[in-house]
């Protein structure tokens, strides 16, 4: 079985392994290919990406600032989040996109910067229902985790227990997952298509 990861800032996955955020904003990395950012997998690890600037692209006090980050990806990978896909949008309305804010850790200047960015404005967003492990899954770090790009595949067999899946617990319950998508659907209304 083919597993695989999604790049995400380390300080997102943390919101998202704390309950606190439900959604992905992406638009895709200079990698993507021709049809830029596509959701490509409904369940997919949740790869925690590093790097020093992100507390200044979060909103202030939407994360803990205690822990440091390092100025380059560790040795040791951990993730500790899967996660499955509830609903998936392109949102094609900036007031929308900015609408959303309530509901996840980014600030203004990053959403408005990634939904410019590149030929056609917009976002592609997730709701997500994310899953802790039951213990992290330590991966070496390699040349093939990096790059500009949002989906990896991940080695199947290098450390990652065979009873995963029945020892993972939810982060939400999918009550609270469908209170987020109800008002995903509300902040945004009909640009979402």
């Amino acid at each position: 079985m083919a597993l695989f990861g999604f790049k995400e800032w380390k300080m997102v996955c943390d919101v998202i392994g704390r309950g606190e955020q439900s959604l992905i904003l992406r638009k895709g990395g200079i990698s993507e290919g021709k049809l830029g950012f596509q959701w490509l997998h409904d369940a997919f690890f949740l790869f925690p990406t590093h790097f020093h600037g992100q507390v200044a692209q979060l909103r202030p006090g939407s994360v803990e600032e205690d822990e440091p980050l390092p100025d380059r990806e560790p040795d040791v990978v951990s993730i500790r989040l899967f996660a499955e896909i509830v609903e998936t949008r392109l949102l094609t309305d900036l007031d929308a996109a900015l609408a959303l804010e309530p509901l996840h850790v980014w600030n203004r200047e990053v959403v408005e910067e990634r939904f410019h960015w590149g030929d056609a404005p917009g976002l592609s967003l997730a709701v997500i229902r994310a899953w802790r492990l039951a213990s992290p899954w330590e991966l070496p770090q390699r040349a093939s985790f990096g790059g500009c790009r949002s989906w990896l595949g991940l080695p199947t067999a290098e450390g990652l227990p065979p009873d995963w899946r029945e020892t993972m617990t939810p982060v939400l319950p999918k009550a609270r997952v469908r209170e987020v998508r109800d008002a995903i659907r509300a902040l945004t209304g009909s640009a979402l298509s």
